[in-house]
């Protein structure tokens, strides 16, 4: 993994991909068409594996360009979104981000992949549990989380 020029042991890459085709393909057929430019978020999102974010029994959907419900009346944002935000971002590579609504942890994920640390709190609990723990499985080191509201950060 990157993020500011280092590299990151990812444990999920010894396993076999068998969605590497689905994500080329959201990349050509969704995200390029869809007026991503940014090289760099093109090369992400082509490589963080959305199908590990998403509700068990959901993995066959994870790469169509659609929101999907990760539980708790919430949802993961559909690829072109997270790739838009993404891009809008103008990321050099040493920033430290604040992300606001963990979710699923897939935003969280692609910024890891592109900055220095990554800041993300979230408000319930059980989707915060569910993302730390998919980000850790994943190696995501650089990502910090947090459960609670933005006005708990105002405290400290």
């Amino acid at each position: 993994m990157r993020g500011r020029g280092r590299t990151f042991v990812n444990r999920a890459d010894t396993l076999p991909d068998p969605y590497s085709v689905a994500r080329r393909r959201m990349v050509s057929e969704q995200l390029v068409p869809g007026g991503i430019h940014d090289s760099r978020v093109l090369e992400v999102m082509g490589r963080v594996k959305r199908h590990a974010f998403v509700s068990q029994g959901m993995e066959g959907q994870a790469y169509m360009d659609r929101p999907l419900p990760i539980g708790m009346g919430q949802t993961i944002s559909q690829p072109l979104m997270v790739a838009i935000m993404t891009e809008a971002l103008t990321i050099e590579g040493d920033e430290r981000i604040l992300e606001i609504g963990t979710g699923s942890g897939y935003q969280a994920a692609i910024l890891a992949e592109m900055v220095g640390e990554v800041y993300s709190i979230e408000r319930n609990r059980d989707l915060s549990i569910r993302a730390r723990k998919v980000l850790f499985r994943l190696g995501y080191e650089n990502v910090k989380l947090r459960i609670g509201i933005a006005v708990d950060l105002l405290a400290e």
